[in-house]
């Protein structure tokens, strides 16, 4: 008898899975000059989609910086350190969030007016475009090293600046940037430790 798409959404992933999502995964700096396909960037899209935000907003928006006219608007927006890497990687992905995320809840989340719990509420738009972008930016992570790339996730760049240069209606405001691409494992420095179990959580 085979298993119910419940069930078999609901297996655990492999190990070897795991450790290409989380375990050992890294954020890299220093890139191979192997180019990633355009269709490799739809693909990471279409599966980052999936994941879940509130009210299925949706706010987060991506560039793809890939060109040298880009990557040259680009580069002045990084702090000094994150320049050199964000030159060398492929592809340089800014991770931003639509003001007017709003406008579109027609369209994503039809069973209400979730519109009005928005529009002419500055506070709230902002909290709730913060949040789920940055929501979408994990998805964004774990779905690219999904496919086999490699991230270097960076909030070091001029916001105003890198915000001018590619948002200048004021309609997007950025969030994060990520370098992807394919990273030499053999310039990365020792892994930093995490917090133990009850260091970070408890149960109530």
């Amino acid at each position: 008898m085979s298993k119910s798409n419940t069930e078999a959404t609901a297996m655990k992933l492999e190990q070897s899975a795991l450790d290409q999502l989380l375990v050992q995964a890294r954020t890299h700096s220093v890139w191979s000059d192997r180019p990633v396909a355009v269709e490799l960037l739809h693909e990471l899209y279409e599966l980052m989609k999936w994941g879940p935000t509130s009210a299925n907003c949706s706010p987060a928006r991506i560039v793809f910086v890939s060109s040298a006219v880009a990557k040259e608007k680009l580069l002045p927006c990084m702090a000094p350190g994150n320049v050199d890497k964000t030159r060398a990687a492929p592809v340089t992905a800014v991770i931003a969030m639509d003001m007017e995320f709003y406008e579109r809840l027609p369209q994503l989340y039809p069973q209400a007016d979730a519109r009005s719990w928005f529009a002419g509420k500055p506070q709230a738009i902002a909290a709730t475009a913060m949040r789920n972008s940055s929501l979408q930016g994990g998805y964004f992570i774990l779905a690219a090293r999904a496919l086999g790339l490699d991230c270097g996730p960076m909030s070091g760049f001029d916001e105003d600046r890198l915000n001018a240069a590619f948002f200048a209606d004021g309609k997007l405001r950025a969030n994060f940037v990520c370098n992807l691409g394919y990273g030499d494992a053999a310039k990365l420095h020792r892994r930093n430790p995490r917090l133990a179990f009850d260091q970070a959580c408890r149960i109530e």
